[in-house]
């Protein structure tokens, strides 16, 4: 693998990583509702789930998934699925006012919002089939192992940077005040958002 195909799979990737979609969602929601400390770990949930993918596409999962369509689906329904019910319990507790810094409900626990930031990144196989595609026009076959592990590397970090600035610009004292006021109808907006994304993701 030559530096410019790697920079290249680089440079995809941080453009996929930083286009909106239920792992930017997500990381607005989370800075703005439980902080920027939370953010970071929900951050590097997202993360890992990016790497899992990568490493499935470079084993040949998105090649399985053309060969098995029937998976492809039953893999986008679950996730689609997940988005739905996240979406719907934003829309359901939208009323629900905003606890004051230090009162009211905590943020959530360290793994806790990791494993948010795993399962919201595992409920769209679509990265898979992006990475597939990637990986086949920058990494050539017999590339070596430090070349493959500085690519996942690089993947985990564009993730993990990409929403962290997103939960450091929403957990800021200004986007919070205006959420606080408008929280109802963010929140429904938000639900709303990410089951259509859930359906999009099922359907197509």
């Amino acid at each position: 693998m030559t530096l410019a195909a790697f920079l290249a799979a680089w440079a995809l990737h941080l453009v996929a990583a930083a286009s909106p979609g239920p792992a930017v969602l997500m990381a607005a929601r989370t800075g703005v509702t439980e902080g920027f400390r939370t953010g970071v770990w929900l951050a590097l949930g997202l993360g890992l789930g990016a790497v899992v993918w990568a490493v499935a596409a470079l084993f040949g999962l998105a090649v399985l998934f053309k060969v098995a369509p029937a998976l492809l689906l039953g893999f986008k329904i679950a996730g689609g699925l997940f988005l739905c019910w996240i979406g719907f319990q934003m829309w359901r507790h939208a009323a629900v006012p905003l606890a004051a810094p230090g009162a009211g409900r905590v943020a959530r626990g360290r793994i806790g919002a990791a494993w948010l930031g795993l399962a919201t990144q595992l409920s769209n196989p679509k990265p898979a089939v992006f990475f597939g595609a990637v990986f086949v026009g920058t990494v050539p076959p017999g590339t070596t192992w430090p070349w493959l592990v500085a690519l996942l590397i690089a993947v985990w970090v564009n993730e993990v940077a990409c929403n962290i600035l997103v939960a450091r610009l929403f957990s800021f004292d200004r986007p919070r005040s205006i959420y606080a006021r408008m929280k109802a109808g963010i929140d429904r907006a938000f639900g709303g958002i990410l089951v259509a994304l859930g359906i999009k993701i099922a359907a197509t």
